[in-house]
């Protein structure tokens, strides 16, 4: 599949894109709580404080798409400045 370029789609696909972005953002912050709740109750209840690891490691796992998500607004503000 061809890597679109931001500086080749229109405005009204970047803004497709921003929005699609940021629902997946959304959706997997709210897995990841969801899913470093559990580990955390997990950790305290079985006294095992090596799962809370797994926590930084969420986080790192939602910077493409907040870098992504950057990007396109970037591009956007960029495009509107121009008109």
């Amino acid at each position: 599949m061809k890597k679109n370029q931001l500086s080749e789609l229109t405005l009204e696909e970047l803004n497709k894109q921003k929005k699609s972005t940021s629902g997946v953002l959304i959706g997997t912050l709210v897995v990841m709580v969801i899913l470093s709740g559990v580990i955390f109750y997990l950790s305290i209840t079985k006294h095992n404080t090596s799962l809370l690891t797994f926590i930084p490691i969420f986080l790192l796992s939602m910077l493409p798409g907040i870098i992504k998500l950057s990007q396109v607004n970037s591009e956007i503000k960029s495009r509107s400045l121009q008109d």
